[in-house]
């Protein structure tokens, strides 16, 4: 039994809006499957595959108001990549994000929705990753999510000390999944999330009773009668076990 991380949930006020400009920063094509959600794929890409971690776009009333602990980091491949991609992510509408970085080699930004993402310096780690570096989750605790989220989804434990923990697909292709330590306790809703699906062999409830095992818990957001199922790592962050594809 084994769980597959196929995209980020990202909540928008213009689901249609956000998603060309990310799609636009990603180089990605955009589709829809109803009124309200804008789907982020590459162009040709046949999803779930792990050499991407698909973007989902979901309208929402709320403003983006609150602070939350994921958030996406870009790949660059040189300095001048680097310095191309700001400018162009700052022509579609991002604007600089001070977050008490201080002087760092990557670059700070936020989305129109004043969603935050970084998009990093050169790193040989990330070379061939695709335009999402990784996917990063602040933490209190990184072994322990790392004991939590190793165990749920079927990606290699790269690294793992007191103060990050790393994952990547098991086919080593695709962005990473990093968990890193911060101080602050988690006392709100995220509005960026991560979705899981099982393999076509495997069953979602029992896919869902292995994740409690694990120490997930249930999650009413509201969501009435869907064919997902919402639920909390130890640390509280939200995140969806999809169908089958």
């Amino acid at each position: 039994m084994a769980l597959r991380l196929v995209q980020v949930n990202i909540k928008a006020q213009d689901d249609a809006a956000l998603g060309r400009f990310w799609a636009e920063a990603l180089g990605w094509g955009t589709s829809s499957e109803g009124p309200g959600v804008t789907n982020l794929e590459p162009v040709g890409f046949n999803w779930p595959d792990p050499s991407a971690v698909c973007v989902d776009l979901v309208k929402v009333p709320d403003p983006e108001t609150v602070k939350y602990r994921v958030h996406l980091d870009l790949a660059t491949t040189s300095a001048a990549h680097q310095a191309e991609l700001v400018a162009r992510l700052k022509d579609l509408g991002a604007t600089p994000a001070d977050i008490g970085q201080g002087d760092v080699p990557w670059t700070v930004l936020a989305d129109p929705e004043g969603n935050v993402f970084c998009v990093l310096e050169p790193r040989e780690i990330y070379r061939d990753t695709g335009p999402i570096a990784a996917v990063i989750v602040d933490c209190a605790d990184p072994r322990a999510m790392a004991r939590f989220w190793d165990a749920a989804i079927d990606w290699t434990l790269h690294e793992v000390t007191d103060d990050h923990a790393v994952l990547r697909s098991s086919k080593g292709v695709g962005p990473y999944l990093e968990f890193l330590r911060k101080p602050d306790a988690r006392s709100w809703w995220n509005r960026i999330h991560l979705d899981v699906m099982p393999y076509a062999e495997d069953d979602q409830e029992a896919e869902v009773a292995r994740l409690r095992a694990l120490g997930a818990t249930d999650v009413d957001l509201g969501q009435g009668d869907v064919p997902w199922k919402v639920l909390a790592d130890p640390e509280g962050n939200d995140f969806c076990v999809l169908g089958k594809g």
